[in-house]
């Protein structure tokens, strides 16, 4: 009987609101209205004459992206209206509403509750009534108190008061912001006027206006206290508060017991269609500038600013720009650690870059912001590059790359002194090549090419300018051979190494290279894209190989053999071996060259999937000697523990050859984590320098879940032998609706467990 009543109820809804719908110009034709029970003694009744309809014992409302459940509900398919009583939950635009009592119309969305709580992971609201009399489109009706009234604006912004905002997911949050006034976008965010922080029962923070993001990035504040040798006493503040969709930012205040205070302000501009826009600035007057500076005249004003920007306004457009400027050379790696070690020389540059089928313009501009950082700049460098497309329809292949600009290398300072002669000088170039690739027997790749680039280098001026108005001609050509071969054992398997069928892959290559003497060599032009030091090999064929200032004759055949040894975990395909090696075979060496250059090799282990063995290797073959080594060993077998262990090794490489790598080093690094319960955690990070038996660094965290926010007291020791030791003990927490870092973050950017 309950079957045959729920269903003939919802024919019946769907009927009747497939006819009044048509008297709704907003809403959608396609909507139905469902009503279906969630119980064995569900009821319904409907009366086609009323258009009405009463259901009991457990329903269900389903309307587009609405969905209504209650213990009962009565409705009417006129006008929309729905009242919903006993255990009540609405969802819709992502957000839930709860109590138990609600009324609600799915037609021009208007509400009314005594009792609500409302949010969306991981941001909630909750308050004594959600409501708005009948036909009301902002103005609160007299028979409600303004006090208590939740009302619609529209049919998407709802405003409330006497109600609270917290990302803590308890019936009684630890910490909550109390307003007089409230006002929910769905799916956007929570405002909140005369608001006030709450710790528990007592009122810590007062906001005139409050603003809380749905996706838990908002307003909130951010303190880490603690010491530092270098600092004394420290407390770093923080207050992120969101504006708008369009502007956010942070609000920094800081003191140092031995430095003094400090202050800093970031905003963050979303431009929509025009891009991205950012700025971060920071001042502090330094009251002991030369702790820890040794040999720098550092001044007592000490400040940083930053501003990036980027855009893509239109298809295949890009704007990139990023201007960063610092009072000193070490203002960043005193007081922004965590910056300074991702990117200890921040370059400032301008580009813009368009992107067609075949083609792309790029212009690019860079100047000397910082007097004390060593700059290339381009004012500015145009480059049209041809990608490999076939000509007309011949099985020859052509790319290009052409460049313009103006180009002044201008060297460090250092307490007023410069570093070397600065020198400028225009320089134009061209670039073409034809490629011809065959494949022969339906398994050997064959890429035979010729090109060709022209370059002029007009006078350099400058104090190190030596260089008279030069042309230059290349000419270069060679042949790629490479193939593919494959093995699979389906039935192979391995219960301790989880081995579940096995694919052998082997590519072996070979690339010739050959490029006569240029008709200018390196010694006779201005060096501005020149050879840096590196840990592997540099491309030897052209456009790739890219420092044109330092081309030079070549005759050389770079061998390659890469592995790789497949199988099925947890329903993927995972490598659990991987060995690439690769040398290059020097048929004419240039002077100071050897016949055959190191052997590198990139290897892989993966015994299981939380058993991981990384090593990159250099072998020098004339001598019988490794030049460099590293390898990385991470043990992550479940979620309570985890040991990274890793091997640093470079030889002594003095020299004044600009790929030396200069003093050697040997070095172990360890990171442990250990999850003690669910509450508590810990984790300790060494760095061991063997070469001179030094424990260089260590660091001890120990963390804490409070439920809503997690904490973690930090100690860290570095012994820096020439300069005085350092010691910190930090204490930092974050808000897990917005972490300070992502997973694993905090072991990739220790500095911020100490700060910035």
């Amino acid at each position: 009987m309950m079957n045959r009543t729920i269903a003939a109820l919802i024919l019946l809804a769907a009927i009747v609101f497939a006819q009044t719908s048509i008297g709704f110009g907003q809403e959608k034709p396609q909507r139905r209205l469902e009503i279906k029970a969630l119980t064995e003694e569900g009821r319904g009744e409907y009366s086609e004459e009323s258009r009405t309809f009463v259901a009991t014992n457990g329903i269900m409302v389903v309307y587009g992206d609405l969905v209504l459940t209650a213990d009962r509900a009565r409705g009417n398919m006129t006008t929309g209206e729905i009242v919903a009583e006993g255990h009540v939950r609405l969802q819709r635009d992502q957000l839930v509403w709860v109590g138990e009592n609600i009324r609600y119309n799915f037609l021009t969305l208007q509400m009314e509750s005594e009792q609500f709580r409302t949010g969306y992971p991981p941001v909630f609201a909750g308050g004594e009534r959600v409501g708005t009399p009948e036909g009301d489109r902002g103005v609160v009706a007299t028979n409600y108190s303004a006090k208590d009234t939740l009302r619609i604006l529209t049919n998407q912004v709802y405003t409330g008061r006497n109600a609270f905002v917290t990302t803590d997911d308890i019936a009684n949050p630890g910490s909550r912001v109390r307003a007089s006034a409230i006002k929910v976008v769905p799916g956007k965010w929570i405002e909140a006027r005369n608001a006030v922080l709450y710790l528990g029962k007592v009122p810590v923070f007062y906001f005139p206006y409050y603003k809380q993001r749905l996706d838990g990035q908002g307003n909130r504040f951010n303190f880490v206290p603690g010491f530092r040798s270098s600092y004394g006493p420290f407390l770093l503040s923080s207050y992120t508060w969101v504006m708008d969709e369009h502007l956010d930012g942070v609000l920094r205040a800081d003191y140092r017991e031995k430095r003094g205070g400090a202050g800093g302000l970031d905003l963050n501009g979303h431009l929509g269609r025009w891009g991205e826009a950012t700025f971060k600035g920071y001042y502090l007057y330094d009251e002991d500038p030369t702790r820890d500076n040794a040999g720098y005249d550092i001044p007592n004003n000490r400040y940083r600013f930053d501003f990036g920007y980027s855009s893509n306004p239109y298809t295949n457009l890009y704007v990139k720009s990023r201007v960063r400027y610092a009072s000193d050379p070490r203002v960043l790696e005193n007081f922004f650690e965590g910056e300074y070690r991702r990117n200890p020389q921040p370059n400032t540059f301008v580009e813009v870059n368009q992107l067609w089928d075949n083609f792309s313009l790029d212009v690019f501009s860079q100047v000397q912001v910082n007097d004390y950082l060593e700059t290339q700049e381009r004012l500015p460098d145009v480059r049209l590059s041809g990608y490999r497309q076939p000509v007309l329809n011949s099985p020859v292949y052509y790319e290009t790359v052409s460049s313009l600009g103006y180009y002044q290398r201008n060297y460090a300072i250092s307490n007023d002194i410069p570093q070397g002669q600065d020198y400028a000088a225009p320089r134009a170039d061209t670039f073409h090549q034809f490629t011809l690739p065959q494949t022969f027997m339906g398994w050997l790749n064959v890429i035979p090419r010729a090109g060709g680039r022209l370059s002029y280098y007009g006078e350099a001026t400058g104090a190190g300018g030596t260089n008279e108005a030069t042309g230059r001609a290349v000419f270069n050509t060679g042949v790629e051979f490479t193939f593919k071969a494959s093995q699979l054992w389906p039935g192979a398997t391995n219960r301790l190494f989880d081995i579940n069928g096995v694919r052998h892959i082997i590519e072996p290559s070979l690339n010739y290279v050959y490029v006569p003497s240029p008709s200018a060599a390196p010694s006779e032009l201005p060096q501005f894209d020149y050879e840096l030091p590196a840990l592997r090999l540099l491309p030897i064929d052209y456009p790739d190989y890219n420092s044109l200032d330092s081309i030079d004759s070549q005759n050389v055949i770079r061998l390659g053999l890469r592995n790789r040894l497949q199988t099925k975990r947890a329903g993927k395909v995972e490598n659990f071996f991987y060995w690439d090696v690769y040398t290059d075979w020097r048929l004419d060496p240039q002077s100071g060259q050897t016949t055959f250059s190191d052997l590198f090799g990139d290897l892989l282990i993966r015994p299981r999937s939380w058993m991981v063995l990384e090593s990159l290797m250099r072998y020098d073959t004339e001598d019988g000697k490794v030049n460099v080594a590293y390898q990385n060993f991470t043990f992550r077998p479940n979620n309570v523990w985890s040991w990274g262990l890793g091997h640093l090794y470079s030889r002594d490489q003095p020299g004044t050859s600009t790929t030396s790598l200069g003093e050697g080093e040997n070095a172990l690094t360890s990171l442990f984590f250990l999850r003690l319960n669910e509450n508590w955690g810990f984790r300790m990070a060494h760095q061991y320098d063997i070469k001179e038996h030094w424990l260089q660094q260590q660091a001890y965290s120990i963390y804490r879940d409070l439920r809503s926010w997690t904490a973690a007291l930090t100690l860290r020791y570095e012994d820096n032998r020439t300069s005085p030791n350092d010691l910190t003990v930090a204490f930092t927490f974050s808000i897990k609706a917005a972490p300070k870092y992502g997973i694993g973050g905090d072991a990739v950017h220790t500095a911020g467990l100490i700060g910035y």
